[in-house]
């Protein structure tokens, strides 16, 4: 089976701070003037620049801080703020693939303390790998099929039927001049993962991917992940996705 094997440097990985558990410790991003190497800013806080914990190899590892508050989250972002974090943050993005320097480039989110974060103040990453990385090994098509939620302004939202890890799990796929459409549809589905799944603890992560000449996005509440996916890679189908669809579509659209 191919796969993608990355070098993680555990001795830069130990100098990480964190502040999901110990809240108590100082955040780096609510404190701008403190903060270097920033490739870019734009309004409302927002602000892309280099990762200073590069743990995996041969790699250009970029932080985008999504606003100048801290203990705020999408759910609680204006409708316009929102469009602007997703229009910035795809930009750069694809900026990154088409510069020519990378083999691959990735765009996802860690929120909560399962969900693999570290920093509990909101924000994204980029990483633009130059070493031997296959994108194709990235996702299967199969897995963005669902049952469908919402399609409008030439963005589909689904509950997957093909799940990366299971137990409720969204796809939006997007046209690429429908970005502030997928911005509204992706912060309500954010906060229906915050209300409903109360179990993850607030915890899930968003992963952005090439689809075409389309951009897919995946939207996981995180638990602990189950065994039979981390021994046998069997993926877990809800035994109640109807009932998620029919609460998301009457309670949230």
């Amino acid at each position: 089976m191919k796969i993608n094997l990355i070098p993680f440097d555990m001795a830069v990985g130990r100098q990480k701070p964190e502040n999901i558990i110990h809240r108590e410790n100082d955040c780096p991003f609510c404190h701008p003037e403190g903060l270097t190497d920033i490739y870019a800013t734009t309004e409302g806080g927002i602000i892309l620049l280099k990762n200073k914990f590069d743990v995996l190899a041969d790699a250009d590892q970029l932080v985008l801080v999504e606003t100048d508050r801290c203990g705020v989250d999408m759910p609680d972002y204006t409708t316009e703020h929102m469009r602007r974090v997703v229009r910035f943050g795809v930009a750069k993005w694809l900026e990154m693939e088409t510069s020519g320097k990378y083999n691959a480039v990735i765009f996802f989110k860690n929120h909560g303390h399962l969900s693999g974060g570290t920093m509990r103040h909101a924000h994204m990453q980029l990483v633009g790998f130059r070493g031997d990385v296959d994108p194709s090994l990235f996702i299967d098509e199969e897995d963005f099929e669902g049952l469908p939620i919402v399609e409008e302004n030439g963005v589909l939202l689904n509950a997957a039927t093909h799940p990366r890890l299971g137990f409720g799990e969204f796809n939006l796929v997007a046209a690429p001049d429908s970005l502030d459409t997928l911005a509204d549809l992706l912060q309500k589905t954010v906060a229906y993962i915050c209300d409903r799944f109360q179990k993850s603890e607030d915890s899930y992560n968003i992963f952005f991917y090439r689809l075409g000449e389309k951009i897919g996005v995946k939207v996981m509440p995180r638990f602990p992940t189950s065994p039979l996916m981390i021994g046998y890679d069997l993926r877990i189908l809800p035994s109640n996705l109807a009932e998620i669809v029919e609460t998301f579509q009457r309670d949230w659209l």
